[in-house]
């Protein structure tokens, strides 16, 4: 059985994703008008703001910058009913052999 904030994480070339993920949105007359918060990686973030938004063909789409001040992409699909977060930090680690 998975944790709840057990998530699973795809790392490619220094951006990572995560499906599936909680996200907080506040819903006027549709869902998921604007991300407030989600949790990444086990913590919750708080959007501060909201870069950019669009309608991807599955639904809402939104670049975000968190109070550490990393910028995310959050794509809503509304079919399958979830959420999609990839992380546009640039890691300058390099990723363990």
């Amino acid at each position: 059985m998975t944790e709840p904030f057990a998530l699973a994480h795809l790392c490619l070339r220094h951006r990572c994703r995560q499906d599936n993920p909680q996200v907080e949105c506040y819903s006027g007359h549709t869902y998921a008008q604007e991300p407030r918060a989600f949790v990444w990686q086990g913590r919750r973030c708080q959007v501060t703001r909201v870069e950019r938004r669009w309608r991807a063909p599955e639904g809402p789409a939104f670049c975000v910058q968190v109070q550490s001040g990393d910028s995310f992409e959050l794509w809503y699909n509304e079919r399958a009913d979830r959420w999609t977060i990839r992380s546009l930090k640039q890691d300058t680690e390099q990723d363990p052999k």
